[in-house]
């Protein structure tokens, strides 16, 4: 089962905890794409000889395949607002999965308790495009794992129910 892992990377605590969130999937049998490690960077061949456009380029295609071919598309939430770059993939995962059937599991986790909008915590565009969020990364395995045992079927409900939209 391959999870696309969505959020901010661009500062040491971000990716620090995306790496250790990552290891943890791993550990539990989980395929992860994080493109921080496994995506277009500009040091590695044969991204470090493109110019910025053409690495730019291929980033998006790189990032729009493995979105297209992933059984769970896991967005990490937490900030002040969402990672603007993640709400793309997020909409590209919906919509993807809207207009092929592909059967995906769209699950956000949700550490920060910031909120960007009164009474809410997220945008409802977003809230409402996930089967899920939750809060812990325990939450995250449990839905995870039930989700696998039960052939993509069914996640673990979350304190809320596991209403779509969290």
């Amino acid at each position: 089962m391959r999870i696309y892992f969505a959020g901010p990377l661009f500062c040491e605590s971000e990716r620090t905890f995306n790496q250790d969130l990552t290891r943890r999937l791993e550990e539990a049998g989980f395929d992860v794409f994080l493109p921080q490690r496994d995506g277009v960077e500009s040091s590695k061949p044969p991204y470090a000889h493109m110019s910025p456009d053409e690495r730019r380029k291929a980033m998006f295609e790189m990032d729009l395949a493995e979105i297209s071919s992933c059984d769970v598309f896991l967005f990490v939430l937490d900030g002040r607002i969402p990672d603007e770059g993640a709400c793309v993939e997020l909409g590209l995962a919906y919509m993807h999965r809207l207009t092929t059937g592909i059967e995906r599991l769209i699950i956000g986790l949700q550490t920060d308790c910031r909120a960007a909008f009164i009474g809410s915590r997220l945008n409802p565009m977003l809230r409402l495009s996930f089967d899920q969020i939750v809060e812990t990364r325990e939450e995250l395995l449990l839905a995870l794992v039930t989700w696998r045992e039960n052939g993509g079927t069914e996640y673990a409900a979350a304190p809320d129910g596991g209403r779509r939209g969290g």
